[in-house]
């Protein structure tokens, strides 16, 4: 049930979503706007929505593991691990209120989107 919030509240608030492809762009792109929002409480020193917005990008990244392909190679194995070690950083952006651990998050996902966004259009194109 908590596995599949963020593909639910995408799929419910983009009917229109053309592809998965789509969706995992929006997906990477939600995780950096709340982690945009997490820095901006931790500066406001507001822990309660500090936690919010950094649970929203867990749940964003939970999904992501929960639908990873396995049967694609050794892409899905290497993504998970990075999903995962993704995690742990917000988990301890979230206990240490510290913002560096959410750049680095931004940085891991920023360039993921990029990749994504580049393979698709790539693949657009043929």
């Amino acid at each position: 049930m908590y596995n599949n919030l963020a593909y639910n509240t995408y799929t419910q608030n983009n009917v229109g979503v053309e592809s998965p492809e789509k969706l995992v762009q929006m997906m990477y792109e939600g995780i950096l706007r709340f982690n945009m929002q997490a820095k901006r409480s931790i500066k406001e020193d507001n822990i309660e929505k500090r936690t919010y917005w950094i649970n929203r990008s867990n749940a964003i990244l939970i999904e992501l593991v929960t639908i990873l392909d396995y049967t694609q190679g050794e892409v899905a194995h290497y993504l998970a691990g990075l999903y995962n070690h993704q995690l742990s950083l917000l988990f301890q952006a979230n206990i240490h209120n510290d913002a560096e651990k959410l750049d680095e998050v931004n940085q891991v996902v920023k360039g993921l989107l990029e990749a994504w966004r580049e393979n698709t259009n790539v693949a657009e194109r043929v």
